[in-house]
């Protein structure tokens, strides 16, 4: 896992920066806010996300951790994907995330282009509860450290996502999270 990449930006256009650490160029995805903001040359520190699938292995880099931290718990919601989630993040920012989920608006979710009004009340029923003062680093070091728990055990990204998403609560221990989300996985191959 890539958790940070520090290095000179060697291009930056289009929610997209080439970010030269010791020699090698990593493309970052990023909002096109931060990506217009970067200028050729300069220093920066980007928080990580490393998503890989069957035909990709993508970066997604933040500025700040707590950006980082929200876009998994979007990405934990089931529906929302790494580009919703970005998009998302662009739209919208942390601080306005956090208030319509507290305030269970999924009318603010669905201003954004491409979330519909299921997936937007998705993302409120979902995250009530996971954004706030404290809870935010710790659910998301838990949930992340379940999926890749269930990863590790065979199971695909998005099953162990979509699991650990439905049995996550902020009082739980990594190995109870774990055990939960496998009990729902199994409990579904039999099916």
């Amino acid at each position: 896992m890539i958790a940070s990449l520090t290095g000179e930006v060697s291009a930056s256009s289009n929610g997209q920066v080439v970010l030269d650490v010791s020699g090698v160029g990593y493309l970052v995805n990023s909002t096109t806010a931060v990506s217009s903001s970067l200028t050729k040359g300069q220093r920066v520190k980007f928080f990580t996300s490393l998503v890989v699938r069957e035909d990709a292995m993508t970066i997604f880099g933040f500025l700040e951790a707590e950006q980082l931290e929200v876009f998994e718990l979007l990405r934990s919601v089931n529906g929302v994907g790494p580009k919703s989630a970005l998009a998302i993040l662009a739209e919208l920012g942390v601080d306005q995330i956090a208030q319509a989920v507290s305030q269970e608006s999924d009318q603010t979710f669905k201003a954004v282009s491409g979330i519909g009004a299921k997936t937007s009340k998705l993302i409120v029923l979902s995250l009530a509860g996971k954004l706030g003062s404290g809870s935010t680093a710790k659910g998301s070091s838990s949930f992340e450290s379940a999926v890749a728990g269930l990863i590790g055990l065979g199971w695909s990204e998005r099953a162990s996502r979509d699991a650990v998403a439905k049995v996550a609560t902020v009082d739980q221990s990594d190995q109870e999270l774990l055990r939960a989300a496998l009990q729902i996985l199994s409990k579904a191959r039999k099916a």
